[in-house]
């Protein structure tokens, strides 16, 4: 039995009912780690010292900014004694981001964590040591500044997962799509905005017209949570579509199977 908890489900600017996008693997993986990430964690019941792997997709702050404090909640609370390391998996050029992130957040503090504390790795593919997780990663289409990119994960059930991170349409989306049992789709701006670098609803819903046999679950989104006065209305979406909501899970089992367990 395998398990993906939506820790948050908006963009940049945290709609209302909503924190910044957030998934959790097994409540070994994170992918991402925006500001508020000891809070969702702690939401969750899972303790920050029992994160194995922390995969980045991009360098935007809503994806990054968490990292220091994860690293000094370790160091300090829930692993004072350094009997886990934490794999960071990132592109080349991102350890000296974060590097820098943390030192500039709290100087002097990080330095022998960063060193002893996580086992960097830029590999494109792999497999996620003590868990039943690989990945690869691949580029979409998102602020070419952030170096963006989304994961293919695989559980050892069969079961394929796509995040495609924060990116608008685009073709590296479109070839994995068809063989993938679920995708992770942002919806970051109304249908009003122009940009390439987010899905719109009228994206996401050519998108489920594509792809009829994959669940589509939409993320990063810029409407307000279910039942929240304020902010923007939640579009409406075909019926294939789930809109998550932050604590909604997804169950994954022994033969791949999965079903979504909604927390609204």
């Amino acid at each position: 039995m395998a398990r993906i908890d939506f820790l948050g489900t908006g963009n940049a600017f945290s709609p209302p009912g909503r924190m910044h996008a957030l998934a959790l693997l097994d409540s070994t993986v994170l992918v991402d780690a925006p500001p508020t990430v000891l809070v969702q964690l702690r939401r969750a019941g899972v303790s920050p010292a029992d994160i194995e792997h922390l995969l980045f997709t991009h360098w935007h702050a809503d994806h990054t900014f968490g990292f220091p404090f994860l690293l000094l909640e370790r160091q300090h609370v829930s692993d004072p004694d350094a009997t886990k390391t934490l794999g960071v998996h990132l592109r080349p050029g991102g350890r000296d981001i974060l590097d820098v992130l943390c030192r500039t957040g709290f100087p002097g503090s990080l330095d022998a964590a960063l060193d002893e504390r996580a086992n960097w790795s830029e590999s494109e593919s792999g497999e996620l040591a003590g868990t039943d997780w690989s990945y690869e990663r691949f580029p979409v289409c998102h602020t070419p500044e952030t170096d963006p990119h989304g994961y293919e994960l695989v559980h050892s059930s069969g079961f394929r997962l796509l995040h495609c991170a924060d990116s608008g349409p685009c073709e590296g989306i479109e070839q994995r799509s068809a063989r993938a049992d679920a995708v992770l789709l942002e919806m970051g701006i109304p249908d009003f905005v122009q940009s390439p670098h987010h899905h719109t609803p009228s994206d996401v819903i050519s998108f489920a017209r594509r792809y009829p046999d994959t669940l589509v679950l939409v993320t990063h989104n810029y409407a307000s949570g279910v039942g929240i006065e304020g902010g923007f209305p939640m579009p409406e979406l075909p019926s294939s579509v789930h809109q998550l909501e932050d604590g909604d899970t997804l169950i994954i089992d022994e033969n791949g199977n999965f079903s979504l367990d909604i927390n609204s």
